[in-house]
Order: C-alpha cells, then sequence, then structure tokens
C-alpha cells in the first residue's frame, strides 16, 4: 500500500533525508514511548483477533473431480474392475465346476439370524446356481450421467437421475471385464441375476440399457430385481428371495450394502465398518464368493471424519513446520 502524503510533508527542509518506509516485521518506538510492529496485514482481523480460514476453493463447473478421473478414465480403475471379473470367474468356473456333488455348495448370501461377527449360510440342496450383480457402476458404467455431473458440479437431484434412466440408455458403457466375465457364467449353466435399486418405474430403460452394453438378456422379476420387487429397505429382503429360488455361489458389487445390509447399520462407526471386512469371519469371503469394484465416486464408503479416517495414534505432523515460531 502507498504511503500518502500530507502538507506537512512537504515543509521538510531540503537537506532532512526521508526515512524509509517500515518494513513488515519491522518495531519501532513512537513519541509516546510505545512500540509498534509492522505486520503485512491487507485487512483488519476479525473481531476477537483470530485470523479467518482461508477459503476453500469451489469446484470449477466442467473440471473433472479427482474421484471421476479415477473411476472413468484411468487405467488403473479398468485394472482392478479386470482383476475382480477374472478372480470371480475362477472361483465360480474353476471351484464349482468341479465339485461332485451340487448339493453341498454353500450359498454365499447371510441369512436372516446372521451378525457381521456371527455370519451364518446354508447349502443349497438341488436348487439351480446363480451370481447376482448390482447394476451401477458394478456391471455398468453411468458415463452420460457423470459427465452431466461433472460440469454441473457436486450435488445428487432424484429427479434428474430419473430422467437420465429413461433417455441415457446408449451413454452408458459396460465395466472392464463384465461383459465377457457374465457371458462366459452364463455359457457355464449359471444364471446371472442383477439386483438393483433402480426404479420399476423406469425398468424398460434399465433392460435397454445393460442390454446395449452387452450384459443382457435380463427377464424382468425374474433375472433383474428392482427396489420395488420387495419390502422396502435395503437389498436383503430380494436376496432373501432370490436365495429361496436359486443358489447364490457368487455376488459382486460396489458398495458393502450390495453384500449385507448390515454393513449400512447407522450405529455403525466408520472404523468398526472397516475392521468389520478384515477382522471377522467377514474377511475369508473377498475373493471367495464376494467380489468388491472400486467406486470413490459416490456411496456408504464416502464418510468420516479426520480421527476416524486417521487414528490419532498414526497422525504425523511436519516436525519443520511444529518447529517454527
Amino acid at each position: 500500500m502507498g504511503v500518502i502524503k500530507t502538507s506537512q510533508d512537504h515543509k521538510r527542509k531540503k537537506g532532512k533525508a526521508e526515512r524509509p518506509a517500515p518494513q513488515p516485521g519491522q518495531v519501532f518506538e513512537t513519541e509516546d514511548g510505545k512500540k509498534i510492529q509492522v505486520t503485512n496485514l491487507t485487512a483488519l482481523p476479525p473481531p476477537g483477533g483470530v485470523s479467518a480460514l482461508p477459503a476453500v476453493p469451489a469446484p470449477v463447473p466442467g473440471s473433472v473431480p479427482p474421484e471421476m478421473q479415477f473411476l472413468y478414465g484411468s487405467g488403473e480403475a479398468s485394472a482392478l474392475s479386470l482383476q475382480a471379473y477374472a478372480a470371480l470367474w475362477s472361483y465360480v468356473h474353476g471351484e464349482l465346476r468341479f465339485r461332485r456333488d451340487k448339493s453341498q455348495v454353500t450359498s454365499v448370501v447371510m441369512t436372516r439370524d446372521s451378525t457381521l461377527t456371527s455370519p451364518r449360510f446354508e447349502t443349497c440342496g438341488k436348487r439351480p446356481l446363480a451370481v447376482v450383480f448390482d447394476v451401477d457402476e458394478t456391471v455398468l458404467l453411468n458415463l452420460g450421467f457423470e459427465s452431466d455431473a461433472a460440469r454441473r458440479g457436486p450435488g445428487y437431484d432424484q429427479a434428474r437421475w430419473a430422467r437420465w434412466e429413461e433417455t441415457g440408455a446408449d451413454k452408458v458403457e459396460a465395466v472392464p471385464g463384465a461383459a465377457e466375465t457374465i457371458a462366459a457364467i452364463r455359457g457355464d449353466g449359471v444364471t446371472v441375476i442383477y439386483n438393483t435399486n433402480r426404479s420399476a418405474s423406469t425398468a424398460a430403460f434399465t433392460i435397454r440399457a445393460l442390454e446395449r452394453a452387452g450384459l443382457g438378456p435380463v427377464t424382468l422379476g425374474d433375472t433383474l430385481i428392482l427396489r420395488d420387487d420387495a419390502a422396502p429397505g435395503g437389498k436383503d429382503e430380494r436376496r432373501w428371495k432370490i436365495a429361496e429360488r436359486y443358489c447364490i455361489v457368487a455376488m459382486g458389487g460396489d458398495q458393502l450394502g450390495d453384500f449385507s445390509d448390515l454393513f449400512n447399520a447407522k450405529d455403525l462407526s466408520v472404523s468398526a465398518r472397516r475392521n468389520t471386512t478384515a477382522n471377522t469371519l467377514i474377511a475369508p469371503l473377498w475373493g471367495h464368493g464376494w467380489f468388491i469394484l472400486p467406486n470413490p465416486v459416490y456411496g456408504t464408503g464416502l464418510k468420516g471424519g479426520m480421527d476416524e479416517v486417521f487414528p490419532k495414534d498414526k497422525q504425523w505432523a511436519d516436525p519443520a513446520e511444529a518447529a517454527k515460531p
């Protein structure tokens, strides 16, 4: 900020040298004995003297968020999906194919009396084998809808999603590895069933999208189960309904709720939810009946405060910054 000259400045004697402007950090003494330190503030601090936190820059409309860059554009996400589907195919084709007594195959759907610490399963008897998949971001990439979301910025609109289901069937793509694996599973005589939270009101458009992506054929109410096809709530009721007719030998999804609604319990903390996947009898199911796909864009996994995501005893602060006055 420039120095404002007053009439007193012009009355200085020509022989007297002007003092240099004070610099930030410099301390000088006034005529009445007060010491003043010069700062580099360009605005007055807020009441109480506490500096305001820097504003978080808003997302630029039209830019692609990092999570979308990863899921929809990166080779890494493609490789993860291919890896998951290769493991699923190896499990279904390899392990189950050579079992002489198919009646002893165990379903991978947790029974009604299960808990996350004590999961229970039942043998299938003579029910035909099936694999159950979620749809969105498990077998189908919603490229059109997410490109629109990237242009608009954050925020989900249910009405816009309904319009997307009705008009975006040609703007989707199969998840890498999904179409080939699903075709191979069917070729082995195993039924493929989709269990999705999509609405019955747009069922015809969902069928069209699946078939255009090479994931069909599907039959509504038999191999395509929608959120209106059972009691309201999560997916467990639909899973149990499917399990009455089929022996579900594998499941694929991008959210933990695609395997059990117990993962979505409101009283389950972020750390407990994570630990349950690795430190209970659930752990052996990953890659052996349960197969999860990457999705950093949306869902129940995107939550948790600093101390929930980073345990306090593992948090680190740069000592070089801590030493600064």
